[in-house]
């Protein structure tokens, strides 16, 4: 009896995970809804640290963000890298779509940051 509830959970646990596409052939682009910018790190800013961080992010079928990864690092000792991961978690967006139908997406997000 223990063996099949595990394998009912694992079932259920597998359907419930979403297919995650790319962008093109049928499949539109997520829009941008809420976006919110990369802060400096003092040190990194102390550190006179300029560039572009890639973070590539799974806009789910409801317009959260899911996974983030960091795709081209910018700073792993200042902090701009997790900066960047955290600042992505927190957009949202109008889900892309396949068919009339919100789907879940991988997008890659640029963060620039630059000293004034």
């Amino acid at each position: 009896m223990r063996m099949l509830i595990c394998l009912v959970a694992l079932t259920i646990a597998v359907a419930a995970q979403e297919e995650i596409l790319r962008p093109g052939n049928g499949v539109t682009l997520p829009q941008v809804v809420k976006q919110v910018t990369a802060q400096y790190t003092q040190e990194a800013r102390d550190a006179r640290i300029e560039g572009t961080a890639v973070v590539t992010a799974v806009v789910k079928a409801d317009g959260t963000v899911g996974d983030v990864k960091i795709e081209r690092s910018l700073d792993r000792t200042y902090g701009l890298d997790q900066a960047a991961l955290d600042a992505t978690k927190q957009w949202v967006f109008k889900p892309a779509t396949r068919d009339g139908k919100a789907v879940a997406v991988f997008v890659a997000i640029e963060h620039s940051f630059t000293l004034k």
